[in-house]
Order: C-alpha cells, then sequence, then structure tokens
C-alpha cells in the first residue's frame, strides 16, 4: 500500500460513498474524470487550505484518488482503474448522474474553478 492510500482490494464501497456524499468532493471526482493530474491548488478555489486537506484526506483514504507530491504542491488523479475494478459502473452512473441531475450539477459547478 503507498502511503495513506489503500490497496485496490481494500477499498470499500460505503467508505467510496460517503466520500462522494459531499457536494466539494463530487465536485473534485467531477473535475478529476477528465483524466491526468491536477495540482491541489487548481482543483477547487476559493476554499481554505485547512478544509482542502481535510477533503484531499477523505478521498485519499477512501480510495477515491491518488495524492503525490511533485515539488511544493501535491498532485491529484483520480483512480478510475481501481474504482471500476473494484465497483464496476459505480462511477461511471455517478459521473452520468452528476452530470444529468440539474440539482446536483448546479451544486458542484459552483466549486469548478474559472479558466
Amino acid at each position: 500500500m503507498t502511503a495513506n492510500h489503500p490497496d485496490r482490494d481494500q477499498i470499500r464501497l460505503e467508505n467510496v460513498l460517503a466520500a462522494l456524499g459531499n457536494p466539494l468532493r463530487l465536485t473534485v471526482v467531477r473535475m478529476l474524470a477528465g483524466g491526468g493530474e491536477h495540482a491541489c491548488s487548481a482543483v477547487l478555489q476559493g476554499i481554505p487550505k485547512s478544509t482542502l486537506t481535510h477533503h484531499w484526506r477523505v478521498l485519499r483514504d477512501s480510495g477515491v484518488i491518488w495524492q503525490r507530491p511533485d515539488g511544493r504542491e501535491n498532485l491529484l488523479s483520480l483512480r478510475r482503474d481501481d474504482l471500476d475494478a473494484r465497483f464496476p459502473g459505480l462511477l461511471d452512473s455517478l459521473l452520468r448522474a452528476v452530470q444529468d441531475d440539474p440539482l446536483t450539477t448546479e451544486t458542484t459547478a459552483k466549486n469548478l474553478p474559472v479558466h
């Protein structure tokens, strides 16, 4: 197991669902679903660093994201392969629901960074 990251077979459905039950964390997953790594500071803006640290920990410890240091920054990426292997179709269903549900889209969109 990588430090603070559960191995694939240790990812528990109840932890994933609990992590994704928060609008800010759901916003992070929505953004990371596009692929690649994203600097922590670029994912959510206008949120206190201590709050972000908490959300990164919940997502990392539940097995939803990878977090790795890169110089003075941490990079985040979605553990899509691991989540798809453990819970086939869950992530796609969740992302589709987020995209198709106006209330959820409204809640998560207001947290996405403006580029």
